[in-house]
C-alpha cells in the first residue's frame, strides 16, 4: 500500500490519546516547542503571520504568540486537539487561532502566511501532494515553510537517544519507544521517497537536511 493510501493516513489523534500526548509534552517536552518557536521567529518578518499545520496540543504556536511579533494561527484535523489547543491558548493569555481542518483543503485565503511550519505530522497525511499544494497557495510570495519529522531510515540508537532526552518515566518510555518502533516509523519518509513529492510540488526550491532521528525540509516559494 503506497503512502497515499494507506489506512491509518489522515486519522487525527482523538480522545484519550491525545489527552495523554498533550500530558505527556508538556511534562517533557516545553523547553524544545519553545526553542523552535524561537526559530521560527527569526525566519518571519516581525508583524508577519505564520500558521502551523497539525499544531496538537499547540504549544509551538502559543509559544510564539507570547512573543507578540507575529499572528498566529494553527490548523489540526483532529477534534480535540484544536480543543486542547484553545483551552491552553486561553490559559496563557494569547491569542491564537486554532481551526478544524485538512491540511490538503486548508480555510484560508491565498497568499495568508510568511512562513507555514509542520513538525512531525507530515508523515501522517492522507493527501500530501494536496497539503504541498496548499502550502505553497496560502504562502505570501517568497515565503518559506518548514517541515521536520521523524526519517524512515532513522536508528534505533538514535530513537532511544530521543526517548532518553525526554525524561519519561519509565512505563511512558517503554510506550514512545514502542509508538516510534511499530507505528511512526512505517508512516515516515526517507529522503529518497520524499524527493520526488517535493520536485513534483508547486515550489520554487527546496532543500533536505537530514538529521540522526529526523529531516528537517525547507521550501520556498
Amino acid at each position: 500500500m503506497s503512502k497515499d493510501t494507506a489506512g491509518h493516513r489522515g486519522r487525527g489523534m482523538d480522545g484519550v490519546i491525545a489527552h495523554w500526548y498533550t500530558r505527556t509534552m508538556e511534562r517533557n517536552e516545553m523547553a524544545e516547542y519553545r526553542r523552535a518557536a524561537r526559530e521560527v521567529a527569526e525566519e518571519t518578518p516581525h508583524g508577519g503571520s505564520v500558521l502551523e499545520l497539525a499544531p496538537g496540543p499547540g504549544f509551538l504556536a502559543i509559544a510564539l504568540a507570547e512573543m507578540g511579533r507575529h499572528e498566529v494561527a494553527g490548523l489540526d484535523i483532529s477534534h480535540t486537539f484544536v480543543d486542547i489547543a484553545r483551552k491552553k491558548a486561553e490559559e496563557a493569555g494569547v491569542a491564537v487561532d486554532f481551526q478544524q481542518g485538512d491540511a490538503s483543503a486548508m480555510p484560508y485565503e491565498a497568499h495568508a502566511f510568511d512562513f507555514v511550519i509542520c513538525r512531525s505530522a507530515f508523515k501522517n497525511f492522507a493527501d500530501p501532494a494536496g497539503a504541498l499544494r496548499e502550502v505553497h497557495r496560502v504562502l505570501t510570495r517568497g515565503g518559506r515553510a518548514l517541515i521536520e519529522d521523524l526519517r524512515a531510515d532513522a536508528t534505533s540508537e538514535a530513537i532511544g537517544e530521543r526517548v532518553a532526552s525526554m525524561g519519561l518515566s519509565p512505563l511512558n518510555a517503554l510506550l514512545t519507544r514502542a509508538i516510534f518502533r511499530h507505528t511512526l516509523l512505517p508512516r515516515a519518509y526517507d529522503a529518497a521517497t520524499l524527493t520526488p513529492l517535493l520536485e513534483a510540488s508547486p515550489f520554487s526550491r527546496f532543500e533536505i537536511r537530514e538529521k540522526p532521528l529526523e529531516l528537517s525540509v525547507s521550501l520556498w516559494k
